[in-house]
């Protein structure tokens, strides 16, 4: 795989953003949700990705989009401004390539820039290569949450795995 350009994600990104992230949703590995999600409904969680404290980031290759990254929002409230959770989603033909190896080393490298001093990843326990992924750069499973998602009729467990940078 050719290396990506990663860039801020601007409005006109959303639909090929959705189209990536509905394309995890049958899989049941990556989201809790159990259906697609339209652009439109999206919009408040794009314009909450503030390019300057909460940035958003696609990948492209060739000028196609591979995938994309985020820092939101951990809890909320003031006190955790220094927290923040990543999320990595890729295009079904990107994937095993190493393209989620560059993302997550791109949100290190540059999360301290946006006040971030703790990165947390949420992944269904289930989700092997992810919970891979974020161990080969450092981040330690924190906590463990038995049996909180149904998907298809399974309960699934949720592990959050965090880093100090």
């Amino acid at each position: 795989m050719s290396r990506p350009e990663i860039r801020p994600a601007q409005l006109a990104d959303l639909p090929a953003i959705v189209a990536i992230y509905n394309s995890t949703i049958a899989g049941r590995m990556v989201t809790a949700d159990l259906e697609p999600v339209s652009v439109e409904s999206r919009l408040p969680w794009f314009h909450a990705h503030q390019p300057e404290r909460r940035p958003l980031w696609v990948a492209e290759i060739a000028g196609r989009m591979v995938g994309w990254v985020s820092l939101s929002d951990f809890y909320g409230r003031p006190a955790y401004n220094g927290t923040a959770e990543v999320s990595i989603y890729l295009d079904e033909a990107a994937r095993g390539q190493g393209l989620g190896k560059i993302l997550l080393q791109y949100v290190i490298d540059n999360a301290p820039q946006y006040g971030v001093k703790t990165l947390l990843g949420f992944i269904f326990g289930h989700n092997e290569p992810s919970l891979q992924l974020f161990r080969r750069f450092g981040f330690d499973r924190w906590a463990h949450l038995p049996q909180v998602a149904l998907l298809d009729e399974t309960e699934r467990d949720l592990v959050i795995l965090g880093r100090r940078l």
